[in-house]
């Protein structure tokens, strides 16, 4: 048994904070970048593990990943093309019933978003919702789901998001010798099912509950200058930063606790990437040494658990910031239906033998 140490026990410590304060202290909630990069900084303290090279990664990574020059392009494209946008999304949402249009939204985002990115399919998500004729609790809700079924479909190929370009290249060696398609095969069937349950869910959840308040809601027209898309950039930089940090700092206690796990445990521990950053998780797990059981279960651990709360993808940072979704708001529904996925994947994999080439055997 792994004995733990004094610098192990405060990062769990760290850990724990990050987990509570965003819903327990209201100055946090208001100002999570910051917070988050505060927890980043002390985790690499009290590892001893600041540098330049980190400094340099920390300042380079939101932009080198291209999460900032996306938000901004994007951002500055919807800025100038609002009206034309509008216009197209209202004529659409006066002939595609609600029930059909929250279905699309979630499943054709979420196929799309390896092709797109995640989050290039945030943006659109984010730009869209915001015209659609729903509540503010509607609107958060169709968010969330749509966040899991992009967090799902990004990994189909390394075009969609950081955690399958780290996977894929890590495992491009023997036995694996990884390709582009490597992890569509593997992992393809388990996620086209799991973004289209997510669809049918925000179909009962969202669009039927809202569809019975359309003629009580005006449509939402995005607000907001010039000086908001800067703005929304900034803290973005900043979030991805403040993830980096704290993914830097936590390394030591997932190398020491986490790598030599077997696979079931490790799909349940993976949900700690609720609020860190999966692609620093999937870089510190995995390997070309572990089985292939052992990557397809911290991989999907790994990319459902992400949707549980703002910090744990890309896509849910965006959304959230654009939409004023607080932390607790988006706790309510994210944690039960990560927890249901997991429950569903869980037994799906391990207890009915699901096979990634043949389905269930």
């Amino acid at each position: 048994m792994v004995e733990p140490s004094a610098i192990d026990i405060v990062l769990f410590v760290v850990f724990l904070i990050v987990l509570i304060f965003p819903f327990k202290v209201r100055i946090v909630e208001e100002n999570l970048e910051i917070f988050l990069f505060v927890m980043g900084a002390l985790a690499v303290t009290v590892t001893s593990k600041w540098g330049l090279e980190l400094v340099r990664q920390a300042v380079e990574e939101p932009i080198a990943r291209g999460i900032v020059p996306a938000v901004l392009v994007a951002g500055l494209v919807f800025f100038y093309g609002r009206r034309a946008f509008e216009r197209a999304v209202n004529s659409a949402l006066k002939v595609v019933p609600m029930n059909l249009a929250v279905f699309v939204i979630v499943v054709g985002l979420g196929l799309l978003s390896s092709v797109i990115t995640a989050i290039i399919a945030a943006l659109l998500l984010v730009e869209v919702t915001n015209l659609m004729p729903l509540r503010h609790k509607d609107k958060t809700n169709l968010v969330i789901i749509s966040c899991f079924s992009i967090g799902l479909g990004a990994v189909l190929t390394p075009l969609g998001e950081p955690l399958s370009t780290i996977a894929v290249v890590k495992l491009s060696s023997a036995p694996y010798h990884a390709g582009f398609w490597y992890l569509f095969d593997q992992l393809g069937i388990l996620v086209t099912l799991g973004v289209v349950g997510c669809g049918l869910f925000g179909v009962f959840h969202v669009g039927k509950k809202s569809s019975r308040h359309v003629h009580r809601v005006e449509v939402a027209v995005a607000a907001g200058g010039l000086k908001e898309v800067f703005v929304r950039a900034i803290k973005v930089y900043a979030f991805v930063a403040a993830l980096f940090l704290l993914g830097a700092g936590m390394e030591v206690i997932i190398n020491k606790y986490f790598t030599l796990l077997p696979a079931t445990i490790l799909f349940w521990l993976n949900m700690v990437s609720a609020i860190l950053d999966n692609a620093t998780l999937t870089a510190a797990e995995i390997a070309p040494s572990m089985t292939q059981a052992q990557i397809n279960a911290a991989l999907m651990g790994l990319l459902v658990s992400g949707g549980m709360l703002i910090p744990g993808n890309i896509p849910n940072i965006i959304s959230a910031g654009k939409l004023g979704i607080k932390s607790s708001e988006w706790a309510k529904l994210g944690v039960p239906l990560g927890l249901a996925i997991n429950a569903i994947y869980f037994v799906a994999i391990f207890f009915l033998g699901f096979s990634p080439r043949l389905g269930f055997v």
